[in-house]
């Protein structure tokens, strides 16, 4: 029942979708094949064991958080939420109608391979499984293209390059987070989001304007009636602003916002949604952190001039509980906290929020966190895990994307935001930055005594024990490349011990420097802009090996990640 109302869902969801009039290059869908044995699409043979790497979880919230009133507004955004999945979909590939029609066809045959392949589709958002370096789970899929939907499929990086190169008056249009890249012939071209999704886009901004007439809050009535107004413009400038500025009892994030979809430049934001309710108890403990920014900022290891004193000091740091998300918020493996928005000039006139998705993150803690690190950690160490520690590490992970480099003046005198600069490897290096300049902040608390209710011994070990979580997400993402690069450094400054039966052992003292050597090298790569400094620590560090096969092999039972069922929304 509940596998079949998430599917009955998105064949609804795509069908609306298909009727809109596509835009430009957008292939039109296929009609649904009727369902034929004999032309069923072929599968990998364990389908059955992928779809149990993500159980369906029920994840729900605090009703008396939220009352009448905020209930109905929440309503209206789940309905603007499930046009970013339609967008989404479209962003990932524009074949997803085609191979939708055809997978569920062949799962209506009641072939139990064809129905988990269908439950796999949607939880990849796609045919190409996000745990597996994208590896196609159907095989007449083929390769994903390394540009996602937001580039042709057969556009290389260097024929990009070349024509920016020859035409530097497009060089703007085609970096900008908010455009699709099409060919006319031999002609590259850059469409606005505001123009290739508009039909999409104006629906969405239809349901927000109804939820900002329905709220009491000013501040949220206010961010919902500019962010819908963004949709036609592409300018999220003060919508952003006015994001960082809600306060109320509904934290809610709808746009494009991350990077990590387009692996060909990290130039694309993806479209998502986060509908989630307040614990404003639990932020309020946390409050003091924001308020210590600028002594975090200074206490990076990386020298004076290259420390970030622009970045505005306003952080403020929510506490919630999930009700409902989509789009790319909902792809493979589930958000557990973010750190938004991504705009540099955001993040320099008024800083950026921190967003902890509690509900979420204990789910993940229980399921597959602690299950893990009880098998990695050795057993004198195991009683270390510990979840305030987990919380905490996430925590400062996203304080932690806020501080440090981020716009860099160039030698040529140039400012020019770093990600630009690190391309394609820049989500990787951001991500690993944000874990290991994270917990050396983290550190850098427990000793003024802002962070108490664990010891700097439960940190480590929780870090350490919980570093194949995201490993097993796959090398090629961002943050599974991101902890490879930490575990192998570790291991080489002998801060990570072989405690000889597969397990392993925190050295406590040299685990102080490696983090911080660690932390200077990835913020002098985002300080310096190094593009080939960041690809030789990549190419050095964020690699698998035969000790991290060997540890990720005896996990395998144990779930990946879960399929969120949002109670609060309708689901079961």
């Amino acid at each position: 029942m509940r596998r079949a109302f998430l599917i009955a869902g998105f064949i609804i969801a795509l069908t609306a979708c298909s009727t809109t009039p596509p835009p430009a290059d957008m292939p039109a869908p296929l009609p649904a094949p009727q369902p034929r044995a004999a032309n069923l699409p072929a599968v990998v043979s364990d389908i059955d064991e992928r779809t149990a790497q993500l159980p369906p979880t029920p994840i729900d919230y605090d009703r008396s958080l939220l009352d009448s009133n905020e209930r109905m507004v929440v309503e209206k955004l789940i309905e603007a939420a499930k046009v970013m999945d339609q967008i989404f979909w479209l962003q990932v590939s524009e074949k997803n109608h085609e191979w939708n029609r055809v997978l569920a066809s062949a799962a209506a045959t009641g072939s139990q391979d064809h129905a988990a392949a269908y439950r796999y589709f949607v939880a990849m958002k796609g045919p190409w499984d996000r745990l597996a370096e994208d590896q196609p789970f159907v095989p007449a899929a083929g390769a994903k293209p390394p540009g996602a939907g937001f580039y042709p499929p057969d556009m290389t990086k260097e024929e990009l390059e070349r024509w920016i190169a020859a035409h530097p008056e497009d060089a703007a249009a085609f970096r900008s987070l908010h455009t699709v890249i099409r060919r006319d012939g031999d002609r590259l071209y850059a469409v606005p989001y505001s123009v290739y999704y508009k039909d999409l886009l104006a629906t969405a901004a239809a349901r927000m304007r109804e939820a900002a007439a329905l709220t009491k809050n000013a501040s949220l009535k206010d961010y919902l009636q500019k962010r819908a107004l963004a949709f036609s413009t592409d300018d999220y400038f003060e919508s952003d602003l006015a994001w960082m500025d809600l306060d109320g009892p509904l934290e809610v994030v709808i746009g494009p916002y991350e990077v990590y979809e387009d692996n060909l430049f990290n130039y694309k934001a993806a479209f998502e949604a986060f509908i989630t309710v307040v614990d404003r108890p639990e932020s309020e403990k946390l409050s003091i952190y924001a308020r210590h920014l600028p002594d975090m900022e200074r206490n990076l290891p990386i020298p004076d001039e290259h420390e970030n004193p622009n970045r505005g000091s306003e952080s403020p740091i929510s506490v919630v509980q999930e009700i409902y998300t989509a789009g790319d918020a909902r792809s493979g493996v589930q958000t557990a906290a973010f750190n938004l928005p991504n705009d540099e000039r955001v993040r320099e006139a008024k800083g950026s929020k921190k967003v902890l998705l509690k509900n979420v993150m204990q789910a993940k803690f229980d399921i597959s966190g602690k299950p893990i690190g009880l098998r990695v950690l050795a057993q004198d160490q195991v009683s270390l895990i510990d979840f305030d520690a987990y919380f905490n590490y996430v925590l400062f992970h996203e304080l932690t994307h806020g501080l440090g480099p981020g716009i860099i003046t160039t030698a040529s005198g140039e400012r020019v935001d770093t990600r630009l600069l690190l391309k394609e490897v820049y989500s990787t290096i951001e991500e690993a930055k944000a874990d290991v300049a994270g917990a050396w902040t983290a550190l850098y608390a427990m000793d003024h005594g802002w962070l108490t209710g664990f010891t700097k011994e439960q940190f480590y070990g929780t870090m350490v024990g919980l570093a194949f979580r995201s490993m097993r997400f796959g090398i090629d993402s961002a943050h599974g490349r991101g902890n490879a690069i930490q575990w192998n450094w570790f291991r080489e400054k002998g801060a990570i011990v072989s405690a000889g039966d597969g397990r392993f052992r925190v050295d406590m003292v040299k685990m102080d420097e490696a983090i911080r050597s660690l932390a200077h090298e990835l913020l002098m790569i985002e300080a310096l802009g190094d593009y080939d400094r960041a690809k030789r620590l990549l190419d050095r560090y964020g690699v698998k090996n035969a000790e991290i096969d060997g540890v990720i092999a005896r996990l395998s039972d144990i779930p990946i990640d879960l399929t969120p069922v949002f109670v609060g929304a309708g689901e079961n």
